[in-house]
C-alpha cells in the first residue's frame, strides 16, 4: 500500500475527522435549547454573522509568506501528485491550514513553534531554510519527523509533524479532488424497480403494465412523469 492509499485508509478509519468537525463549531454561546427558532441562512449554508467571521477571517493572514512555502513544501511531500490524484497544494491545502489557524487559534502557537524548529534544524544540518536546501535533504529530517526512534516520539520534530500531517489529510480529503478521490458519491438518485413480486403476490396486488412500462422505465428514471398526460391517454384507451 502508498502513501497516499495509507493516509486514505486512515481518514476512512476516522483520523483527522474530529480536527475537521470541531472547526465547524458555532459562535453560538448557549446551547440550541427546545423551542429556539433557527431561521434557514441563505447562499452556502452560513448565518450572516458566520459568513463576516469568514470574511474577516479571510481578509487576515497568519503567516509569512516564507512559512507558507514551507507549509506548501511539507504538504506536498506528504501528498504528492501522482497518477490519481493531484498534490496538496494543487488542492488548496496551504490555504486550508492558513485558515484553520484562524479559525481555531489553539494551533497558531504549535504550527508556529514547529516551523520554526523546522528552520532551525534545517540550518543547523545543511546550513540553509528548509525551502533552500536540496529535496534529499528535505526527505531526510521529514523522514526522522516521521519515523522517529521510540525515545524521540515526545520531541518537537515529531510532535509537529504528527500535527501538520493531521492538517494535511483534512484539508486534503475534505477538498473536491480528496472527495474524490476517495469515491465518496454523497446522495444520488438510484433506480428503483417497483414493489418486489412476492410481495405484491402476499397483498392479492398488481401493477397497471401500462403504466409500469412508463413509470419503472430506468431510461427514463431522471424524467417528471405527466400524470395529467397519463391519465388523459388512459382515458381515451378506455373509451376505445
Amino acid at each position: 500500500m502508498d502513501r497516499r492509499e495509507s493516509l486514505k485508509a486512515l481518514v476512512l478509519g476516522g483520523v483527522g475527522v474530529s480536527l475537521f468537525m470541531n472547526s465547524c463549531v458555532t459562535d453560538k454561546e448557549a446551547p440550541v435549547m427546545e423551542g429556539d427558532v433557527i431561521e434557514p441562512a441563505e447562499g452556502y449554508g452560513r448565518t450572516p454573522e458566520e459568513a463576516a467571521r469568514d470574511e474577516a477571517l479571510y481578509s487576515q493572514s497568519f503567516f509569512t509568506p516564507q512559512e507558507m512555502v514551507t507549509i506548501s513544501i511539507l504538504a506536498d511531500i506528504i501528498l504528492p501528485e501522482d497518477e490519481e490524484s493531484v498534490s496538496a497544494t494543487q488542492a488548496g491545502v496551504p490555504e486550508f491550514i492558513e485558515f484553520i489557524v484562524k479559525d481555531m487559534p489553539e494551533h497558531q502557537l504549535p504550527m508556529r513553534g514547529g516551523l520554526m524548529w523546522l528552520k532551525r534544524e534545517s540550518n543547523r544540518l545543511y546550513g540553509g531554510d528548509f525551502s533552500e536546501i536540496t529535496s534529499k535533504q528535505r526527505l531526510e529530517i521529514v523522514d526522522r519527523m516521521a519515523y522517529p526512534r521510540e525515545a524521540e516520539k515526545d520531541t518537537p520534530g515529531p510532535v509537529f509533524f504528527e500535527k501538520i500531517r493531521q492538517l494535511v489529510i483534512t484539508g486534503y480529503f475534505t477538498s473536491e479532488p480528496g472527495v474524490k478521490y476517495l469515491g465518496y458519491k454523497g446522495n444520488q438518485a438510484n433506480v428503483w424497480d417497483g414493489v418486489p413480486q412476492h410481495v405484491l403476490d402476499k397483498h392479492g396486488v398488481r401493477y397497471d403494465q401500462r403504466m409500469l412500462a412508463i413509470a419503472m422505465d430506468p431510461a427514463t428514471r431522471a424524467e417528471v412523469m405527466d400524470w395529467d398526460q397519463y391519465e388523459f391517454e388512459q382515458e381515451d384507451q378506455l373509451k376505445g
